[in-house]
Order: C-alpha cells, then structure tokens, then sequence
C-alpha cells in the first residue's frame, strides 16, 4: 500500500514540473499557437497588434545614401512608401507604391510598374531579397539595382518619413 502511495505522490511531482514552466523559460506562446495566429492574421480574422511599420528607413555608404520611407495611408492598415539606392554619381533606382505587411515580410507593390518585391521586415531593418523580378529594373538606372538593398530603420516617427526628401530635393514619400 506504501509502495501505491509513493508511486502515486511521484507520478503527481513528475506531471506538477511539466506544467509550470521554469523561471528562465519565456512566456512565448508554442509555436502551432503562434502559427495559428499568424494564419488568422493573414486570412483578416484577427487584426495584427504588432506596431506598423511606419518611420523612416536610410543607409548611408561611400556610393551615397539608401532611403525608404513608409506613411500611412487612407486605411488603418493601408500603408505607402517611397524609396531610394543610390550606387554612384549617376547609378540608382526610385520608386513609389502601396504597401502591405504579412507576418514578417512586407509586400512593396510600385506605382506605375509590375515590380512587386517581398522584403524582409525584422521591426528595425527592411531587407530587399537577393534576387528580383526583371520588372523590378525598370525602377533603376543603366546599373542600378535594388537586389539586395538593406534599410536600417532611422525614426518611427511618421512626421520624419513625410519630410524626407531624394538626393535631387523632391518629397520621398509624396
């Protein structure tokens, strides 16, 4: 009967430990949960909590400087942008469009062209993919290319994305 008890008592510890979670563990919810979430935010189910990511966006290297700003636009979730990569005196790409987020990526849709670009979105940093549609070479000049361009997020101040402006004087984000 002592033998019944102590194998209870020890089988009721062991489930005990694995339902509070240890003090160094993170209180991030399981991964299926989290992808569930995603999927419902994706589907329009859910609305996304997480901050827009509105701001300013710039680079500045020895070739000149990279810029994206992002504004908000009509919508609550409906965003705009407007983006510059310099290479060299007379080497660079422009473009403005719509913008929207999915998950950790953000979708850049051009005005005025078929270039669609999913970027990677860390919060601080929009990185262009390696590889792009040849549409996406029509935004840049006779050497240009927005392959691989990173912006490091400057301002999250949306009045700071208004006032940018492009290395020839005109609003980035009109």
């Amino acid at each position: 009967m002592r033998a019944l008890a102590l194998l209870l008592a020890l089988g009721l510890a062991a489930c005990g430990k694995h339902a509070a979670p240890a003090a160094n563990e993170s209180e991030a919810p399981p991964p299926a949960a989290a992808a569930l979430e995603q999927a419902a935010v994706e589907a329009g189910v859910i609305s996304d909590t997480r901050p827009l990511p509105v701001g300013l966006y710039r680079s500045r290297h020895e070739a000149g400087q990279d810029s994206l700003c992002i504004v908000r636009d009509t919508g609550a979730d409906r965003m705009r942008f407007g983006l510059e990569a310099a290479f060299g005196e007379h080497s660079e790409c422009h473009g403005t469009g719509s913008l929207r987020r999915s998950g950790d990526r953000l979708i850049l849709n051009f005005d005025r062209s078929a270039c669609i670009i999913v970027a990677g979105y860390e919060g601080d940093r929009v990185s262009l993919p390696g590889a792009l549609d040849e549409e996406c070479d029509r935004l840049c000049s006779e050497r240009g290319s927005l392959e691989g361009v990173s912006f490091p997020r400057v301002s999250r101040d949306e009045g700071v994305a208004h006032d940018a402006h492009s290395k020839g004087g005109k609003p980035l984000c009109p």
